[in-house]
């Protein structure tokens, strides 16, 4: 019996990633920077958070590129892109603090967010995107660590769209599919198999979960959604109870309920 493939990972595009997350934190900054004081008071769906913590942290999470280029590099990548959303879990508590002591600290968010462009732009002037770059959770080549940031900027990008009543803040179509492929991976990783076909079109499809493998014709189980339906599934933002009764998801088969996957991150 010949050896089982293995999976391969999935490669990114350097430029296109940086694109993304600089195009993606544009969105949000000219967004934000239309917000009142009244909207920026608005409580979110994450915890105790406002809209204007919540700005402070879509800030953050860009700097962190700025920071990690300052550090000295790590001997080598001890962490690839699919580790991510199994290492970020203990610095919730961390981060939380750390952005609530932020926004204290910085009213003027205009001036925080170009700050966080300029500083992300010189950072990333004549870097290799094969540099390696100190996360804190370990050594990650720099155009990994830009994919996670993609998925944090989309996220929070949709946090943001649904805390503010009529606030459409775009998605960048790169972000948004950098975003949704790794979350696709990241279930894969987590329950490998070939029994099920995930299909988030047009951008990800990923085979998963332990059985009978799919070889030729319809998979006897499908799962398919639309990209911002998987990644609030994928987050927590969307129970795969309510994404069902909903219809904005489809299941068949008897392998196709990830009810006890997801969420991968939170």
């Amino acid at each position: 019996m010949p050896p089982a493939k293995k999976k391969r990972t999935r490669t990114y595009d350097p430029v296109k990633i940086r694109t993304a997350v600089e195009t993606q934190f544009g969105h949000v900054r000219a967004a934000v920077a239309g917000l009142t004081d009244e909207q920026l008071a608005l409580p979110t769906r994450l915890g105790e958070w406002t809209v204007r913590e919540l700005a402070v942290h879509l800030a953050m999470t860009v700097a962190a590129v700025s920071r990690a280029l300052e550090r000295e590099a790590p001997a080598s990548a001890t962490l690839t892109v699919l580790d991510y959303t199994s290492v970020t879990a203990p610095f919730a508590d961390a981060i939380a603090t750390g952005t609530r002591e932020k926004a204290a600290a910085h009213p003027d968010l205009d001036a925080l967010y170009a700050h966080t462009a300029k500083e992300l732009a010189d950072g990333l002037a004549g870097t290799l995107p094969a540099r390696l770059v100190d996360i804190r959770a370990g050594g990650m080549a720099l155009t990994d660590f830009l994919v996670t940031r993609t998925v944090e900027l989309v996220v929070h990008t949709d946090d943001l769209n649904a805390a503010v009543p009529g606030l459409e803040v775009p998605y960048d179509r790169q972000a948004l599919a950098a975003c949704t492929r790794l979350l696709a991976d990241t279930l894969a990783v987590k329950a490998p198999g070939g029994a099920t076909e995930v299909r988030i079109p047009p951008y990800a499809v990923v085979q998963c979960v332990e059985g009978p493998r799919h070889t030729r014709g319809t998979p006897p189980n499908v799962v398919e959604t639309d990209p911002l339906t998987w990644i609030r599934l994928a987050t927590g933002r969307l129970a795969w109870a309510d994404a069902l009764g909903e219809a904005k998801v489809s299941a068949s088969g008897e392998r196709a309920d990830l009810s006890t996957l997801l969420p991968l991150m939170t």
